[in-house]
């Protein structure tokens, strides 16, 4: 008999937004947080630069909505961006009084304020952080807090395969429900069933889809993948970012080299020191990622290099030392001196601005299913998401979603029995090398087909790679019993579907999606997203 839980609050996700959420919600419910490595294993924790904010007296909330609607290149819910924007400062407020240790300098009269950043697309000095950590010192400050409550059970190493809805048991009515998600042990190599009143994904990102990613192993689109196979709606996963500044190292695994580098004067420059992000934009090295990114890609297949470099090394070595710690001792280990030279850098997957459609409470197309962070598509990003407002994002909606389910649970009851796991009619693999070359041939085509620039001809090319690998996944876990792996490479092979479902879809270029058929944004009409809806015919392949 299958392993049941049952918990009051499911979060699927322990990175900023789900680990907040927890926080918050613990004082009124039991809750529940998976892990699929240990707590802090996410993007969240690798997060170099900091969060955008209204927090210095020359800056205006004015003045940061409009530089993320003119990043997000017309695809931004003004709403949305201005709601996001507007609670900045008390989700600030939220994390300093959690204990977070955000970085200050001594003014002129001597009083310690926060230290702020300025990074590409930002008209002012606007990103808190803590030194080049910043993730690092949000995510172990919500670890300390959630392990210490006594309301919040942490499940670490464990992934979850699918969402159990009502219109997938007994319990079938005209409102499609979340009632649990069916979820792999990795230490008991065995399903277990999670029921909750509510279920959050908090799962991140797409990353690993992609051969090259700053991501680290378990941004596999999870999230994503489970929503859409339940029957959420899904939109703008053509709009993948690229962060153009990743050391270029064969040991480095894309370390990342934070855009606030660029803030303090970093530039870029090819190998023969020649600096080229002036022809690109007015901005330089100041201009959105995707700009930079593509500059970058531009430049290294005009020129067939393997990547340009960044340099720093006209600031002190006591500046470098001190405003980007972390930064200058890992290039030191990859035998880069930031003070000294200038440091080969390429770009890498990122970023995913598209995702589950959400409301601003965080609510998804599924009765009692919310979702928060980057798994969403909260119409904050649009196009382009601005440097350093993701982990606002999982902040301001992490509060905004607990509001909402604090205010809902009273009135949802927890649901009957629900079906068990069933894997009767399998069988321990014998051939798990099917997996790993699927896996390589998926983020290696995604990397050559689908990346910084696209053209139709290699969409469609992708297109019908994706459609075989599906074919092969959907037969291979149909016969077989399910690992970490396999989970992972059905929720990648299903995201890359989606995204380049998504990219022939639009027939322009149009922030992080470019098109060398379609070169320029399309003229005559309001920006429109790009929004996939789930069919029978769609799901039925991949459902559990």
């Amino acid at each position: 008999m299958t392993h049941q839980y049952q918990h009051d609050v499911l979060i699927i996700g322990s990175g900023a937004s789900g680990l907040s959420l927890a926080l918050q919600l613990a004082d009124h419910a039991n809750v529940a947080v998976l892990s699929k490595s240990e707590l802090t294993e996410g993007a969240t924790f690798y997060a170099q630069g900091g969060v955008s904010a209204v927090l210095d007296t020359c800056d205006s909330i004015d003045s940061h909505v409009q530089d993320t609607l003119q990043t997000g290149a017309g695809l931004c819910d003004e709403r949305i961006v201005r709601f996001v924007v507007e609670h900045g400062r008390e989700s600030i407020q939220w994390l300093t009084d959690l204990g977070v240790n955000f970085t200050r300098t001594a003014d002129a009269d001597g009083s310690m304020d926060f230290h702020l950043h300025k990074e590409g697309g930002h008209t002012h000095h606007r990103i808190i952080h803590a030194l080049d950590s910043t993730g690092r010192a949000i995510e172990t400050t919500l670890e300390n807090k959630v392990r210490a409550h006594s309301n919040i059970e942490l499940f670490e190493y464990r992934t979850a395969i699918d969402l159990i809805t009502s219109d997938k048991s007994a319990q079938s009515t005209h409102i499609n429900r979340c009632l649990g998600a069916y979820v792999y042990n990795e230490e008991k190599l065995s399903v277990e069933v999670f029921k909750a009143r509510f279920v959050i994904l908090a799962t991140g990102g797409v990353g690993k889809v992609y051969l090259y990613t700053s991501n680290p192993d378990i941004c596999t689109g999870d999230g994503i993948a489970m929503a859409w196979r339940a029957g959420c709606r899904i939109a703008n996963m053509e709009f993948i970012q690229f962060h153009p500044t990743c050391l270029y190292h064969p040991d480095a695994k894309s370390f990342l080299i934070s855009e606030a580098l660029r803030g303090e004067g970093a530039r870029l420059l090819l190998s023969n020191g020649e600096p080229f992000m002036h022809r690109f934009d007015q901005r330089a090295e100041l201009a959105p990622r995707d700009i930079v990114a593509r500059a970058i890609d531009h430049e290294m297949k005009r020129l067939g290099g393997e990547c340009v470099y960044l340099d720093i090394s006209h600031r002190s070595k006591d500046f470098i030392i001190t405003h980007f710690p972390n930064i200058y001792q890992k290039c030191l280990c990859f035998g880069f001196d930031l003070a000294k030279q200038a440091v080969p850098v390429v770009p890498a997957a990122h970023y995913t601005c598209g995702g589950v459609m959400i409301d601003k409470h965080g609510r998804t197309d599924i009765s009692r299913l919310y979702a928060i962070g980057e798994v969403t598509n909260s119409g904050l990003h649009g196009a382009n998401r601005m440097a350093s407002n993701s982990l606002l994002e999982c902040v301001v909606f992490a509060h905004s979603a607990f509001q909402d389910i604090k205010a809902r649970l009273s009135v949802v009851s927890m649901s009957p029995e629900v079906p068990e796991w069933d894997e009767s009619q399998v069988t321990n693999s014998d051939e798990e090398v099917v997996v790993s070359h699927n896996w390589d041939e998926l983020r290696r085509f995604m990397w050559d087909y689908v990346g910084i620039v696209r053209t139709t001809k290699r969409l469609h090319r992708a297109q019908s790679r994706v459609s075989l690998l599906q074919k092969e996944i959907m037969e291979y876990y149909g016969n077989f019993r399910v690992t970490n792996d396999l989970i992972e490479l059905r929720n990648l092979v299903t995201v890359a579907d989606l995204i380049i479902q998504s990219a022939l879809q639009r027939k322009e270029s149009r922030g992080l999606h470019y098109s060398l058929d379609y070169p320029e944004p399309e003229h005559g009409k309001p920006p429109q997203n790009t929004i996939l809806v789930p069919t029978h015919e769609r799901q039925k392949d991949f459902a559990a």
